[in-house]
């Protein structure tokens, strides 16, 4: 497990961390679709009126996140400890993979 030696004072400072936690390819895959099916729920949502189907969001989007960290890069998801720094990371690197920034 990759733990930090500080706490971070920015999102600038935390994100080389985010992405370190987030070498693994699938795990990174497995980010994208989470937070691609998030936007998918969340816009369903809204156009049928289903407000109940926003309870499902949060389990969409750690439920990936958590298999890609437990199971392929074999540490603990960085919302344990910075969780909105790790929100914002989650769709920074989610427009980085769709820009082409970062590979999928």
């Amino acid at each position: 497990m990759n733990e930090p030696q500080q706490s971070f004072q920015s999102f600038r400072e935390f994100y080389p961390y985010y992405l370190s936690e987030h070498r693994h390819r699938t795990s990174r895959r497995l980010h994208v679709i989470g937070s691609f099916l998030v936007l998918v729920v969340l816009v369903a949502s809204i156009f049928s009126g289903r407000w109940v189907l926003l309870w499902s969001l949060p389990v969409i989007g750690y439920g990936f996140a958590w298999v890609g960290h437990f199971f392929f890069e074999k540490n603990k998801p960085a919302t344990f400890k910075y969780p909105l720094y790790s929100l914002a990371g989650d769709w920074v690197m989610f427009w980085q993979v769709l820009t082409g920034k970062l590979k999928f």
